[in-house]
């Protein structure tokens, strides 16, 4: 379902795009998918809304699968893109786990800033993206998924997830209709 109507103060949560991520293969053009991301960051933080930037900094404490985690990130592996243009404003979070909000502040974050709605992005559609959505949902957050501003590794995860859970979770559009609801919002 499009999305029918911004919150007074939603948040725009843009999942693991970093360096490390971003270089590897993916099932739709990875420059495109940051071109919209980096246009929905502007487009909020002129309207003085919340931009949440997630990278994924190791895997969650306690896991003991053999070999999958054990390797040092290159030096710049878990760096924003610059392409976010990262403000002073925007909210960091470094997690461990596959979704933005278990292990983190988030919530917390969130709530004290009034926000009642998330506006997800981001890589990959599957994993980081999926589990924030369910997360947010489950917190009680209006879910909007921008289904062009995100990608997967493999496109049969990515259609999966935007044809089966996400209208289970939340309201599903692209950029260029929730920019088109942005520029009509009143400024925070």
């Amino acid at each position: 379902m499009p999305l029918t109507q911004l919150d007074t103060i939603p948040a725009l949560i843009v999942i693991d795009l970093q360096k490390g991520v971003v270089g590897l293969p993916t099932a739709h053009p990875v420059g495109e998918v940051v071109g919209r991301v980096a246009q929905l960051a502007r487009a909020f933080r002129e309207r003085g809304l919340p931009v949440v930037l997630v990278n994924v900094t190791g895997a969650a404490p306690g896991r003991t699968e053999a070999g999958r985690y054990r390797f040092s990130f290159p030096p710049d592996w878990t760096d924003l893109i610059p392409e976010l243009e990262q403000q002073p404003e925007d909210y960091i979070v470094s997690k461990q786990r596959v979704g933005a909000f278990i292990g983190t502040d988030l919530n917390e974050t969130l709530r004290r800033r009034g926000v009642t709605q998330v506006v997800l992005t981001g890589v990959s559609t599957s994993a980081g993206v999926e589990a924030t959505a369910r997360s947010a949902y489950d917190f009680g957050y209006n879910v909007v998924l921008v289904v062009d501003a995100m990608t997967d590794r493999h496109a049969d995860a990515h259609r999966h997830s935007v044809e089966k859970i996400f209208p289970r979770l939340g309201e599903t559009d692209t950029t260029e209709n929730v920019l088109k609801l942005l520029k009509h919002a009143p400024a925070q």
